[in-house]
């Protein structure tokens, strides 16, 4: 269990609005209350008929955090001719697994997606956050705000399932980007220390020790389909993000599980996304779940002053994964 900061949904509601006066700014629309909506959310547009851009990927990730982390893009250190996406946060577990980690399937007659976001922390529907958080957190919040990764708009069905799970009195607003837009890309790659966290969560790491974490990855070229922007975004954190944790046990804590931690564990390390995608055909869960973590990971515990690091990066194969084989 954690000491969830109130009113998560509160902080994502102030980012969201200030990106709905920016929208013309963003390249996003902002959709109040329509035939469609039946004026029970706010729909913000981040890339499926609106342009977008990096700005509103950034945007869209510190939404998801619940503005619990720093979010930019910063010119690569590796051979990649790409940029890099960082993350820092002093509240690992509050911004990456309550708020980023899309852990909520909305589905619905006409329309699906995974949901992200501190919206998750109200409807409470997924094992992890009701493990995690106190039943009365978060309750007060007169907001709740999430995000879709869609390649549609959703539905009136898909609104209705999620305002009556987050709570039909609270002012309800989605944000919405497909994997293959700008937006969409930025916002998942910046999941390298959600993935870490979330890694360690299933290896029964003890998540209140975390006092801070950062990470970085590879920001690959949009892509021209969703399926193509699921393979490079993964492979993205699987073979490039690097994350670093700041941690308060003792150093058996790190040791016991540290190898077992990076994605190299997995015995699918090695083959690009797409591929194992489309041997699972398309079911995330027929994956195997080592495979679903960063790189690189690096702890520095502040009880022993002891560093360690585990994983390794695989360039060659990004250079594959996001078309970059081919330049001279």
């Amino acid at each position: 269990m954690t000491n969830c900061p109130v009113f998560l949904n509160d902080r994502a509601a102030r980012l969201a609005e200030r990106a709905a006066v920016q929208a013309a700014e963003l390249r996003i629309d902002c959709i109040r209350g329509n035939s469609i909506h039946s004026d029970r959310a706010t729909i913000l547009d981040f890339g499926v008929n609106a342009r977008g851009g990096l700005a509103a990927g950034l945007w869209l990730a510190r939404t998801c955090l619940a503005d619990l982390a720093d979010v930019r893009l910063v010119a690569s250190d590796s051979d990649l001719p790409v940029p890099s996406v960082q993350v820092f946060t002093d509240h690992p577990v509050e911004a990456c697994l309550l708020s980023q980690y899309a852990g909520w399937k909305i589905s619905s007659d006409d329309f699906f997606a995974m949901g992200s976001g501190p919206m998750r922390v109200l409807a409470a529907v997924e094992p992890l956050i009701q493990e995690l958080v106190p039943s009365a957190a978060d309750q007060e919040a007169s907001h709740a705000v999430g995000v879709l990764e869609s390649g549609i708009l959703p539905s009136e069905s898909a609104v209705n399932l999620i305002h009556d799970a987050v709570g039909p009195q609270r002012d309800l607003t989605l944000l919405v980007a497909p994997t293959r837009s700008p937006a969409g890309t930025v916002q998942i790659v910046a999941r390298s220390v959600e993935t870490a966290l979330h890694r360690l969560h299933e290896l029964k790491f003890p998540l209140e020790t975390l006092i801070s974490a950062g990470g970085s990855s590879p920001l690959p070229p949009v892509s021209r389909t969703d399926l193509q922007g699921i393979g490079r975004t993964n492979d993205a954190i699987l073979y490039g993000a690097e994350v670093t944790l700041w941690t308060d046990c003792d150093d058996d804590c790190i040791t016991s599980i540290g190898p077992d931690v990076p994605s190299c564990a997995s015995s699918s390390h090695g083959r690009m996304f797409e591929e194992l995608f489309a041997e699972a055909d398309h079911d995330f869960y027929r994956l195997d779940p080592n495979l679903f973590s960063p790189a690189v990971i690096i702890f520095h515990n502040l009880k022993t002053g002891r560093t360690f690091e585990y994983g390794r990066r695989l360039p060659e194969l990004l250079q594959v994964s996001f078309g970059l084989s081919g330049l001279d």
